[in-house]
């Protein structure tokens, strides 16, 4: 009787969900055919929202999907250049992950600038073992890296990033590989771990403190990468206001965050070292002449899910 209503983190709605939704018997058939999208996730997904309706079979289920955010990508952003039959038949396109963790911060960072979110250019990074940029024009997605899967982008903790797809080809082929080997290679072995042997950031910087060459070329291509989308997406929405760094390394990586505002000074951003620091709380690592604000927010997607729930609920 304490619960009034429950809400589900749903990681694919596919084009069928622009929006968090009331969950029916429709929801779960169209999650259902959605689970080839997300093969790892939909189906334990929906195995939860079936158990809390066992369960509680009388309290309303929400479903809060990590791509609804991204779902105002325009299609110049969001299509692939590949024929257009093809996203026809099968919807091969950019959706984007990290959805309510990017909403979340970019909200955040316009409430500690005291200005209304539809005023601002804010570029969000998600920086996890799986890492994603988006972004966010007037409180609203624009591009983001991940792609039609969580593959795509950024260098990530075991997950290759972009790749030029004709150099998968000639891996398959001089190594061997089938389509799950390949698929497990990009995944599971490549990233900061192909490259370094470890995924874990913290283990990046202890090897570069002890002179870890691979360690060093890890980190610097980690880096780049980042600087590299945040480039094109100052050009995409033309200007930033704000960068938010969030999740495990965005948080918890100081040496990350010096060293990529170190290397953007046609942005104008100054950093204050003192509060680039400071962690587990809510802050503005820029100094106050800043052209653009620096922020590092904890991320929330709890919260998100809950203001969800109880706005649809209600």
């Amino acid at each position: 009787n304490e619960i009034d209503a429950i809400g589900h983190r749903v990681v694919h709605g596919g084009e069928s969900f622009s929006d968090s939704v009331l969950i029916n018997e429709r929801t779960k058939e169209i999650l259902d055919s959605l689970a080839e999208l997300a093969p790892l996730h939909n189906p334990a997904n929906v195995t939860g929202i079936r158990a809390a309706e066992k369960i509680m079979p009388k309290k309303p289920q929400v479903a809060v999907f990590d791509t609804a955010f991204h779902s105002t990508i325009p299609p110049h952003a969001h299509l692939y250049a590949i024929p257009y039959s093809v996203y026809q038949r099968y919807k091969v396109r950019r959706y984007g992950f990290h959805g309510t963790s990017h909403k979340y911060v970019s909200q955040r960072a316009s409430e500690m600038m005291g200005r209304d979110i539809a005023d601002l250019k804010i570029i969000s990074c998600h920086l996890g073992n799986g890492a994603s940029i988006a972004a966010i024009d007037g409180g609203k997605s624009v591009d983001t890296s991940m792609g039609f899967t969580p593959l795509e982008g950024l260098m990530m903790g075991t997950r290759s990033g972009d790749i030029d797809p004709g150099a998968i080809f000639y891996i398959m082929k001089k190594e061997g590989l089938s389509l799950h080997e390949i698929d497990s290679m990009l995944n599971k072995h490549s990233g900061l771990f192909g490259i370094a042997g470890v995924s874990d950031m913290r283990d990046i910087e202890k090897g570069i403190e002890e002179d870890d060459r691979l360690c060093k070329v890890a980190f610097d291509i980690y880096e780049y990468r980042i600087r590299k989308y945040i480039g094109s997406y100052v050009a995409a929405m033309n200007g930033v206001d704000a960068i938010v760094f969030t999740a495990g390394i965005g948080e918890n990586t100081p040496a990350m965050r010096s060293k990529l505002v170190s290397n953007l000074p046609y942005l104008g951003i100054s950093i204050d070292e003192d509060q680039n620091k400071k962690r587990g709380e809510d802050v503005e690592i820029s100094t106050p002449d800043s052209k653009v604000k620096v922020f590092v927010i904890p991320t929330d997607e709890e919260v998100v899910i809950a203001r969800d729930t109880a706005k649809i609920v209600s």
